[in-house]
């Protein structure tokens, strides 16, 4: 088996992503580049059509794309079928009061080009969006304190920041990309970021319990080298996980179409950035403190 000296390059490596991590919150902020929120946080109209016969979804999407104003692009709509026959439920991202003709203009086009039997609109409030924002934020942080209090009881509390250290840094650096190329934000972005939080704890705890595994067999081996060969032997596991899970993320990114665009994007970033930070970011927090506190030879 080869051996990778992982944390000889740490040092390389936690300087890029403390710049990729400052670079990120900087276009965080709403007066540099900010987040691109979707329907569900920033309020909108639903309108509820009935049609006559069934209509197909990607028609409706066309539809709406050349109804499209300006910065408003009405094909990344939510459509969704109910139980009600041949009834669908269009959630657009326009305020009624700033886009009233706008508004009247889709009823009436709906109506021109399908077979409508009734339509029916309403407003969704910013009220119930920032509610919802905010406690989709709240369920990532929750997610975090508990993964906080868990490890520490099940590891120690230096393994406990080092693996929250991880997830702060994917979850920041997928924000930033999300912030750059100002991709929609919504709640299933929120699941993904959820997902992430996940994937990147998964690969963190497995190479952290065979640092423990290796510290009761070498109780004399320096803290740097354990951690070293740990990572070494889960390697294998590591990248054949990642591999696996690009595959579906990669194809549902390519092909999931517009509206899971967004969600497979913070997953593509997840699986990446959360391989690399249990190697690169968790593990050299934990050395170092392990150092600190005069654990050298023992890992104590």
């Amino acid at each position: 088996m080869r051996h990778y000296d992982f944390l000889g390059k740490a040092k390389y490596f936690v300087p890029i992503s403390l710049v990729l991590v400052t670079v990120s919150i900087l276009t965080l902020i709403p007066q540099v580049r900010g987040l691109n929120p979707g329907i569900d946080f920033t309020g909108g109209t639903e309108f509820t059509v009935r049609f006559k016969e069934p209509v197909e979804t990607a028609d409706l999407r066309s539809v709406l794309a050349k109804i499209s104003a300006g910065r408003i692009d009405l094909s990344k709509s939510v459509i969704q079928d109910v139980a009600q026959k041949n009834t669908k439920v269009i959630t657009t991202q326009l305020d009624v009061e700033a886009n009233r003709d706008l508004i009247d203009r889709i009823g009436t086009t709906l109506q021109a080009q399908f077979p409508v039997e009734e339509i029916s609109r309403r407003s969704i409030g910013q009220q119930v969006s920032r509610e919802l924002a905010q406690k989709g934020w709240q369920a990532v942080l929750l997610a975090i304190v508990v993964i906080l209090v868990y490890i520490s009881w099940r590891f120690r509390l230096r393994y406990a920041v080092g693996a929250v250290a991880a997830i702060l840094h994917d979850v920041v650096i997928a924000l930033g990309v999300f912030a750059i190329f100002r991709v929609e934000v919504n709640l299933a972005t929120i699941a993904a970021f959820l997902t992430i939080v996940g994937y990147s704890l998964n690969d963190t705890i497995v190479i952290f319990d065979r640092i423990r595994e290796n510290i009761k067999l070498d109780r004399k081996g320096s803290i740097f080298d354990i951690i070293n060969r740990s990572v070494n032997q889960s390697l294998s596991r590591t990248l054949n996980t990642s591999f696996t899970t690009f595959i579906p993320v990669i194809i549902l990114f390519l092909f999931g179409g517009s509206v899971l665009r967004g969600f497979a994007l913070a997953l593509l970033i997840g699986v990446i950035v959360g391989t690399y930070s249990s190697m690169y970011i968790a593990n050299p927090i934990l050395c170092a403190w392990t150092l600190k506190a005069g654990g050298a030879k023992k890992g104590k």
